[in-house]
Formats: structure tokens, sequence, C-alpha cells
């Protein structure tokens, strides 16, 4: 890593225990991401995975992708795959560095028995709980009546636990650590439980489970993990984590584990408990329905894995949790997509407009450019005729005050075509326009009149009514309306946003759009910016060649103070 970028605390650490007199001096940094697969990652994993392993990629470390799937009861391997592909599509390759906690079962278990011989753990018959009530508190604390059993019958218990020849809930295998501790997690924390439940790798070879804070620390420490970077919710287990790695028989050195601030987002839930509810409540389509935060969700709905990382460092790696506005992600990608996406025309809302000195039949092919700021991007070939299609507020029969689109004896430029001038307007029974007449000037080709007169009227976009293609367009906002649904006081469901999605079914595309293809498998989608409307891509699930869906990103406007 180049001495002269600028540190975070993080990586101020690591630097220190690698260098002179550091406790993993000369050693290759190594670190791991161990997501639970029991649901799909959210854009709050994605910092802890952008932390975990970015800051080995720094050091010219490596880096472990690892499965905590020590609690089978909620997964599954339809989580695991699709935990693989949302890493890959941000970037990262962990090679042949996959690892499942499952795989270190054996092992753990054979720490479980060194720590019994040592007489630091105990089978304990007392539920949760009774042993809260047992625990007491700090002045007074109260001590679990197996707290003293023979470490020979503890292990005979053990190994009937293991056996199956208890109920769940009958016995529980306790550390020994101190039951006066200000920490309550090092107060006779468990370390196994009995749970009778297939496991999605091991099947039912298992009936007991090592919990969370036993089995992390030995899977890092049998892997070689140097340092394990992890949220703040994990500062107080720290304790217990060096108090595991201490007191088993590591082959390598002991971990360190640090802590940073997780990823607050507001208008949003990233608890997976709550994401989960939505999914099988029906309040979303599905995990990766685009309004979720899930990067699946997000990839549906037009991320790209670039604007996800830009993010990221963005906020950058602090020590306490804060609250992010969602609208600088949606600032990171709307910066990546001006840069690469094409400039298309659809029309949203469409409405007739009938040039009426054009000649009838007649069709031209208009060059236009795919990017302006970027000529390698090329042109395509658009067809203009004397009937389009338009967006229906570009038109006012009675124009509000400075409006400077099309009204009756306004001029406006169409896109890229020609110079037109609203002659009137064909209305229904009930009043409503079907139908703008205009006129256009057939030598102001390109927009720019040849007698060099000024256009005060705006540019509007088109497309044309002759190889114009259906879509249905998908307008998405903030699935919440309160910018803090997980507040105190609330039930986040009562905070879901009526209006989150608004569909519409019959919008007008320019025919090139009609080309458009799926997406690979995890990979990011085709962007395009619909010209004075926002920033969109096809859907990656609900789209066909007959159908064509196409969901909005982002808004073309800014709304991120910076």
């Amino acid at each position: 890593m180049d001495e002269t970028t600028s540190r975070n605390f993080i990586e101020q650490f690591i630097a220190e225990d690698i260098g002179k007199g550091g406790q993993f001096e000369g050693m290759q940094v190594h670190t791991r991401f161990p997501p639970e697969p029991n649901g799909y990652l959210h854009i709050g994993h994605c910092k802890a995975l952008t932390i975990d392993f970015g800051t080995a990629e720094k050091f010219g470390g490596i880096y472990n992708l690892r499965f905590d799937d020590t609690n089978p009861a909620k997964e599954d391997t339809e989580f695991v795959d699709a935990i693989q592909q949302d890493i890959r599509w941000l970037g990262f390759d962990w090679g042949d560095r996959l690892f499942y906690g499952s795989d270190y079962f054996e092992k753990t278990y054979e720490y479980a028995i060194e720590l019994i011989k040592k007489g630091l753990a105990y089978v304990c018959e007392l539920t949760p709980e009774q042993f809260r009530e047992y625990r007491g508190d700090t002045s007074h604390p109260a001590v679990s009546p197996w707290r003293d059993r023979p470490i020979e019958e503890n292990l005979d218990l053990f190994q009937r636990m293991r056996n199956g020849e208890f109920e769940e809930g009958r016995y529980t295998l306790r550390a020994k650590i101190d039951l006066t501790s200000g920490n309550f997690n090092m107060r006779d924390p468990v370390l196994y439980r009995i749970r009778y439940i297939e496991h999605h790798r091991q099947g039912t070879k298992w009936c007991i489970f090592p919990m969370y804070d036993f089995a992390h620390p030995i899977q890092d420490a049998l892997e070689g993990i140097t340092h394990s970077l992890c949220s703040l919710e994990y500062e107080a287990h720290r304790p217990l984590y060096d108090w595991v790695v201490s007191n088993v028989s590591i082959p390598y050195h002991k971990p360190r584990q640090i802590e940073f601030a997780r990823l607050g987002i507001n208008y949003t839930v990233m608890s997976k408990r709550k994401l989960r509810l939505l999914v099988e409540k029906g309040y979303v389509s599905g995990w990766d329905d685009p309004r979720m935060p899930t990067l699946c969700g997000l990839r549906r709905r037009g991320y790209t894995h670039r604007s996800i990382r830009t993010f990221c460092e963005t906020i950058g790696v602090a020590k306490n949790d804060s609250t992010v506005d969602w609208a600088l992600l949606e600032s990171c990608l709307r910066k990546d997509l001006d840069d690469h996406a094409k400039r298309v025309m659809a029309v949203l809302d469409p409405v007739k407009l009938t040039i009426t000195n054009y000649p009838e039949g007649q069709t031209e092919m208009l060059t236009v450019e795919n990017h302006p700021k970027d000529e390698s991007a090329g042109t395509r070939e658009v067809s203009f005729s004397g009937h389009l299609f338009i967006e229906r507020d570009d038109f006012e029969e009675v124009p509000p005050p400075k409006y400077k689109r099309l009204y009756p004896g306004n001029e406006v430029r169409l896109k890229g075509a020609y110079l037109i001038t609203c002659t009137g307007c064909v209305k229904d029974e009930n009043g409503k326009v079907t139908e703008i007449l205009c006129e256009y000037q057939p030598d102001s080709k390109g927009g720019n009149p040849a007698d060099g007169h000024k256009v005060k009227g705006a540019t509007i976009h088109w497309v044309d009514s002759e190889t114009a293609v259906d879509a249905e367009v998908r307008m998405y906002s903030y699935l919440f309306a309160d910018p803090d649904p997980d507040g105190p006081d609330k039930n986040f469901l009562d905070c879901l946003n009526p209006d989150s999605l608004q569909v519409l079914e019959h919008c007008k595309v320019e025919a090139s759009l009609a080309a458009c293809t799926m997406p690979e498998r995890g990979k990011d989608s085709e962007g395009f910016q619909f010209m004075r409307q926002g920033y969109f891509c096809l859907d990656n699930r609900d789209a066909s060649p007959e159908h064509l869906v196409f969901n909005r990103s982002v808004a073309l406007k800014e709304s991120y103070s910076k």
C-alpha cells in the first residue's frame, strides 16, 4: 500500500500490526467476509464486504469468503448461490478461498471438548429464562447449580448431546468465564445448543450446533485470518472472541478483531428479518424487487457495480454509527449513468402530434448521437415522419406564465429534427386533447432556423408513431414514506409508501429499444437516459421481446446536497 495514501483508522491499525514490532510483522494481510446464508445481501452488507475485501486488496493481501452456516434454521443453498453472484458482480474474486462454517463442525466440537477438560466449559440444564434469573446482577451474581459439574460428567453429557439422546432445550454447553463481569457476553455464554433440524450441507449428521460467538473466532483462527473486521455491534463481543482464541489450541496466530460503524440509510430498513417479512407477506414482489435495498434488487433497478462501490468509498469508514442519505447513493448512480448511458427518446404519457405540412407518407432517417459527451459511443438512425408522439404535458392550450413548450402560436424545437409551430389541437367529446396540430419549417433540419432567428421555445423529445414500440415503464420511489421507518415506537410496516411504484402501461419508445437484450445473469443492465425523463433499464425479470418493461433507475434531477 502506498505510504502517501490517506488511511482510515482500520488501515492505520493494520499498518502498525504488519510493521516493525507489530503482532503480524512481515505477514500477509488476510481478511474474510462471513455472511450467513439466510437471505440476500443488501447495501449494508456491501459496506462490510468492501471493507473486508477492499482492505486486503489495498495491502496486497488475500481474503476468504466464508459462509456462516452454523444456524441452519433459515439457511439455504439458494442464498449461498445468490451471495456469491452478488459479490462477483461487485468485482471481488476470492479464488479458491471459499469456506463454510460447517466445514469446521468437527474441529469446533474438539475445541469444546478441550475447554471442558480444562474446566472452562460445563453442561448446563437451565433454560435461557432461568439462566437470566440465576445470572443475577453484577454485584450479587448467582451461580448455575451445574457450574461445578465434574469434568467427566460434562464430557459424558456433551457426547450424549451429540448422539441425540436429549430433546431440544434440555442441555446447553456454557463457557465458564466470569459471572461478575460488567459485560454480559462474558457471563457464562452458551457455546452449544441442541437443534434437531436438517442442515443445508451436513444434512442430519449434527444435532448440536455451535453459537456464533464460539464458532466464529475458531474459524478465523483456523483459516489464518489476521484481521477480523466486523460491525460495531460486535464490539462488546470482542472480549469473548479473544477469550476463545486464547483458550483453545489454535495452530496459527490469534486474529485481531476491529470494529467499524454499520451503514444506516434513510427511507429503508436493513434488518434481514424485516426484509424477509416484506417478501413473505407480499409487500414487495420478491428479494429482487427494485425498491428493496438488496443488491439483487438494486441491480434489477439498474444500479451498476461501479456506482455501489463508489458509494461505499464515498461514505468511508467510521467509528460511530450514522445515517446516510439515500440520495447520495442515487447521486453515485446518476454520475455513473451520465458517463455511460446511451441517450434515447421515450414518451411516457403520449399524445399524437401531426405536422400538417409534412409530406404525407414520407419518412426520413435522422442521425443522432448516442452520447453527447462520448464520440466513441457513435450514432444511430431514428425515423421521422409527419405523425409523432410527444409528452402530454409538453402541450397546454392555455399556457401558464413562463411556459415555453407547445401552445397555439408558439415555436419549439423537436430534438434533433425540426422547428415546429403549434396551430391548434383536436379534442374528444370530454374536452381531452387527442391530437396536437403543428407546421414545421423544412429548412430548419437539426433544429436551427435558416434565417438564424432566436427560438424562444423549449426543445422537446418525440418518437415517430410509425415506428415507435409499446412499452411498460415502472417508476420507483422510496419504499417507505418515513425517513426513519426503524425509529423508536414505530411499526415499520405502517411507514410503507403507498406510492412507491407507479406503473405506466401505454408508453411509446423509439424503435432502437426493441433490440434491447436481457443482461447476463449477475451483470449490469444496459442503462439508458430517456431524454428529459431519467435513467432507465430493461427489467431483468419481467421484460420480453414481446413486452418491453423498463425500470426507472434514478431521476435526472440531483436531490443530494453535497
